[in-house]
């Protein structure tokens, strides 16, 4: 019997808030008023804090001196761009990183990954379609580099999130990333690296 994994409240928060600003609900350039989460979450206003801190750093929301924390504001394109590129080189070096590294296991995590995404589109659930996204290529990600890798790409796809407007691409998600794992598959570093340049645009 597997027991069901506990996630600490301050991680529900910040996971329901990455949520609100992928989405835009909470809107570029809003407020976030500590009090007013803490009342929301039905918490103390010191896990807001944490939260906060750890979506600052993510680069999801700004925090300035005598101002407050309020939603950081979408890219320009240029940085986009860049952020862009930077993901891209991360990510093949991956893919060229775990082929002596994945086992079954973790080739059918990638494909259970990319069957939550298939449901999440059939449901028209697009915010959790975009995260179950993030989850798979930082599966692969933190199987190549652990957590010195993941430290760097993590926070570079958080930010190119807000300015994610693929939502009319959004039928070819699925493929797209059945198209990285067949590679991943086949050890065929060449071909991942061609979808997953395919896949981030």
């Amino acid at each position: 019997m597997t027991t069901a994994k506990i996630i600490p409240i301050r991680e529900q928060i910040a996971d329901i808030m990455r949520s609100d600003i992928i989405s835009g609900e909470l809107t570029p350039g809003e407020k976030l008023n500590e009090q007013e989460l803490a009342a929301r979450f039905g918490v103390s206003r010191g896990p807001i804090r944490d939260v906060l801190l750890k979506l600052a750093k993510e680069g999801l929301v700004v925090s300035k001196t005598n101002i407050g924390t309020y939603v950081a504001a979408p890219l320009s394109n240029e940085m986009q761009k860049v952020l862009m590129d930077i993901r891209i080189r991360i990510e093949e070096f991956a893919v060229r990183h775990i082929e002596d590294k994945a086992n079954e296991n973790d080739l059918q995590a990638l494909a259970d990954i990319i069957d939550r995404m298939r449901q999440h589109y059939e449901r028209e659930e697009f915010t959790d379609l975009t995260k179950a996204d993030i989850d798979f290529h930082q599966f692969y990600v933190e199987l190549a580099g652990g957590d010195d890798l993941l430290n760097i790409w993590y926070p570079i796809v958080m930010r190119m999130r807000m300015n994610y407007d693929r939502i009319e691409r959004k039928e070819t998600l699925v493929e797209e990333h059945q198209a990285i794992l067949d590679g991943i598959k086949s050890k065929d570093s060449k071909a991942a690296i061609a979808a997953i340049r395919n896949n981030i645009k």
